[in-house]
C-alpha cells in the first residue's frame, strides 16, 4: 500500500488523497508550490489549486480528491475545483468516506472519547463495511 497522507507547508498543513498514488504526488507537489505562494493562506492556496485542477489539461483528467487541514481550517478539495469546508470540520473521502463519516458523526458526541479514537473506530467501520477501504490507518496530528 502507498502512503496517501503528507505533511506540507513546513509540517503545519496535513493532506490526504483519494484516488491513484501517480496522480497523488502530481497533486502534493502542486499544492506545495501554492502554499509556498501564498504562506499561512491554506484557503487561498486549495483554491489555487482547484482553479488548475478544473483548467489544465492534464490535471483535469486526474479523478481524485483530497482533504487538506491545518490548525484552523479542514477542506475537501475535487477535481471539479469544488473547495468545501465542512461546517463540522469533519471530512472524509475515497471510497469508504461515507462510510467513515457517518461512523465519525455519530461518534463526535460521546464524552471521554479523543478525536484521535473517533478516527481509528470510524476508519476501522468503513474498512469493515467498503471492500476498498483497508485496515491501514496514518494517523497525522497538527500541534497547536
Amino acid at each position: 500500500w502507498s502512503k496517501k497522507v503528507r505533511r506540507l507547508s513546513g509540517d503545519s498543513v496535513i493532506a490526504g488523497f483519494a484516488g491513484a498514488t501517480a496522480d497523488a504526488f502530481t497533486l502534493f507537489e502542486r499544492l506545495e508550490s501554492k502554499l509556498d505562494k501564498h504562506p499561512g493562506q491554506l484557503m487561498r492556496a486549495c483554491v489555487e489549486l482547484a482553479k488548475d485542477w478544473r483548467m489544465d489539461k492534464y490535471l483535469r483528467k486526474l479523478e481524485a480528491m483530497m482533504i487538506v487541514a491545518d490548525k484552523s481550517i479542514s477542506l475537501v478539495i475535487t477535481g471539479t475545483g469544488d473547495v468545501l469546508e465542512p461546517e463540522d470540520g469533519i471530512a472524509a473521502i475515497g471510497s469508504g468516506g461515507n462510510f467513515a463519516l457517518s461512523a465519525a458523526r455519530a461518534l463526535i458526541d460521546i464524552k471521554g472519547i479523543s478525536i484521535e479514537e473517533i478516527a481509528k473506530k470510524a476508519m476501522k467501520i468503513a474498512a469493515d463495511i467498503c471492500v476498498y477501504t483497508n485496515h491501514n490507518v496514518i494517523i497525522e496530528k497538527i500541534e497547536e
